[in-house]
């Protein structure tokens, strides 16, 4: 790419975006810099500031990308479902599959939950994300039982990235067919 064409570059913002996030999945968020941005999406330094004002206002966009891309993954399991059962199904599969749960999907919302617990404004990315997961749950099953199926999908999630034993398919067939009342 020249010079010019990296000057006029209608891309640059979304490279910064993405950037971003593998700078936080490499770093994590505390170690995350413009500089390091900067380097990763091979642009100036001075563009992500001409972008992004804060640099909380970057890692918000990157975080509300990750959001939307996860959602959007979970909404698309799901809208396959045409009742309560397949809904079970396709809630095992969210966690049995890893559609949320890939390695590189944890660690950034691992940041993201540490980043919005001290930085409030920037937990509604957070509350979005969970209103989004609850509605394409409550096609199905009453908000309660919503809110503990999604709350479910994250931590298992979570536990079996780090755990020697973590579930199985088996496993989470069960756990999921109790909490909806199967």
């Amino acid at each position: 790419m020249t010079q010019q064409s990296r000057r006029n570059d209608p891309a640059r913002r979304q490279r910064i975006i993405d950037a971003t996030l593998v700078v936080v999945a490499d770093h994590g968020t505390a170690a995350t810099t413009h500089r390091r941005i900067a380097e990763a999406a091979q642009v100036p330094l001075g563009s992500v500031t001409y972008y992004f004002a804060t640099l909380e206002d970057l890692l918000t966009a990157a975080f509300l990308q990750l959001a939307a891309e996860s959602s959007a993954a979970f909404r698309a399991r799901l809208e396959a479902a045409t009742d309560r059962a397949t809904a079970c199904t396709a809630v095992i599969d969210i966690i049995a599959n890893q559609i949320w749960a890939e390695p590189r999907t944890l660690l950034l919302s691992y940041e993201l939950y540490a980043f919005a617990a001290r930085h409030p404004p920037v937990g509604a990315v957070m509350q979005n994300w969970m209103d989004s997961s609850r509605e394409a749950l409550g096609r199905f099953f009453d908000p309660l039982t919503a809110r503990a199926l999604d709350a479910l999908i994250e931590g298992i999630g979570i536990h079996n990235s780090i755990d020697h034993e973590p579930l199985d398919r088996d496993a989470v067939k069960i756990i999921v067919e109790r909490i909806a009342g199967y």
